[in-house]
């Protein structure tokens, strides 16, 4: 589940330049010390309507959970409102964007993940080709043979690589421990 969730971030965070590139309208924030954003506090539009709560912040991006997505939104797109920080949109105009997003970016894996293709690993390792694609299901076959995978698990990275959504030692991880002691 924990790769699920941080396939779906990482195919937003490669895919787009982020979601909050639609936050620029928002308020400039001149006093940033005043504002809290941390995990647990809700955030609203300017109106007062919920948008989301922040699950994570870490350097410059703020997840934050809108019920139905989890957004990286960068620290800037965030101002002082009278019940806690704002952003520009409402959780609606938010949640549209991100589905408009995530189309954007399933089309461009779906065009890149053909048979023969190469796939990397998030961190830029070479994992294999991709020699199967049945659906949902796709097998890369490497130096250490087929791995099979989910489509939800790949994306194409800024450079127009398709990557899988996993580092090299999470692969490797995740195959020594479905490996038979023997």
């Amino acid at each position: 589940m924990k790769f699920a969730k941080l396939a779906a971030a990482t195919a937003i965070a490669f895919g787009v330049p982020a979601a909050a590139s639609a936050q620029d309208a928002a308020p400039a924030v001149s006093a940033a010390a005043e504002l809290t954003i941390a995990p647990g506090v809700t955030i609203y539009d300017p109106q007062g309507g919920l948008v989301g709560t922040v699950l994570e912040v870490s350097d410059d991006v703020v997840l934050v959970n809108t019920g139905k997505h989890t957004a990286p939104l960068p620290k800037n797109a965030f101002a002082k409102g009278p019940n806690g920080p704002i952003i520009s949109v409402t959780q609606t105009q938010l949640n549209q964007m991100l589905d408009e997003q995530m189309a954007q970016v399933s089309a461009q894996r779906d065009a890149a993940l053909v048979e023969g293709a190469m796939v990397h690993t998030v961190d830029d390792a070479m994992l294999g080709t991709v020699t199967s694609v049945d659906g949902d299901n796709i097998i890369v076959t490497g130096d250490n043979g087929p791995v099979a995978m989910l489509r939800d698990q790949f994306a194409v990275n800024p450079q127009g690589t398709l990557i899988v959504l996993f580092t090299e030692a999470q692969i490797a991880e995740a195959a020594a421990a479905a490996t038979p002691a023997g």
